[in-house]
């Protein structure tokens, strides 16, 4: 359902890894989990 605003970040220590500001889009489950896990790796 679309959503008229609001933000949703994803960040590891100060660095951002994920922005729907940026994407215009909400990523999915696994997309976010992937990335976290990249990070601490």
């Amino acid at each position: 359902m679309p959503s008229s605003g609001g933000c949703f970040e994803v960040t590891v220590g100060n660095e951002l890894l994920y922005s729907k500001l940026l994407t215009g889009e909400f990523p999915d489950e696994d997309a976010v989990c992937r990335l976290v896990a990249q990070k601490l790796k």
